[in-house]
């Protein structure tokens, strides 16, 4: 998967989030994209995985053909504070909603999915009796599961534990080597395994 931008921009009423960012991001690459907090970063992740529109630019995707936006979504993981899961389904009901519209990586399953979020006993609870860091736990487990060119992690251990941050890296590890990452962040220990930086604050007005 290769995206390019071409002059981007995204505006909110008369005020610029960004502005002229010209870049490729490139298949099996890792790319963290730096800046304070509301600086921006996750409007650009959000216009990378097609959830909005630019302002003004263009943004191509290739994936051995080229790819209209609005079929994007199907090349994207997607793992962030923001994301809304059904609060009524049970864990185990919401690893098979998802995976209905996403493959599973090579060799997993549901259950192998439930053990590397070492929640089987919580796996007939509504998620709306989960903490907000086992949210985030099943937010990430299934993006890193999801077999997509394309992982978009936003702000990845947000509300997670000193335990829970060593067990996105061991994700990290096992399942982003051969994708193309994206990782919004303003905490070094998130994306210090990515080899490309692009400071959001380089495209302010």
């Amino acid at each position: 998967m290769q995206i390019t931008l071409e002059n981007l921009g995204r505006r909110f009423n008369r005020e610029w989030i960004f502005k002229g960012i010209n870049y490729t991001f490139s298949s099996e690459n890792k790319y963290a994209i730096l800046g304070p907090n509301g600086s921006g970063k996750s409007t650009l992740l959000s216009v990378l995985s097609g959830s909005l529109t630019p302002s003004e630019g263009s943004i191509s995707y290739i994936n051995g053909k080229a790819l209209a936006a609005e079929q994007i979504f199907k090349e994207v993981s997607l793992a962030a504070p923001y994301l809304d899961l059904v609060e009524e389904f049970t864990l185990q009901e919401t690893i098979d909603f998802h995976f209905q519209f996403k493959k599973y990586q090579q060799g997993l399953n549901a259950t192998s999915v439930l053990d590397l979020l070492a929640l089987t006993k919580a796996q007939d609870k509504p998620l709306k009796y989960f903490s907000s860091g086992m949210k985030q736990r099943t937010k990430l487990v299934l993006a890193f599961c999801s077999d997509t060119p394309v992982l978009v992690l936003d702000e990845p251990t947000s509300n997670l534990d000193a335990q829970g941050n060593q067990w996105y890296l061991e994700l990290v590890e096992k399942f982003a080597k051969n994708r193309l990452v994206l990782v919004g962040s303003n905490q070094p220990y998130e994306y210090e395994f990515c080899e490309h930086r692009l400071d959001i604050l380089a495209y302010k007005t």
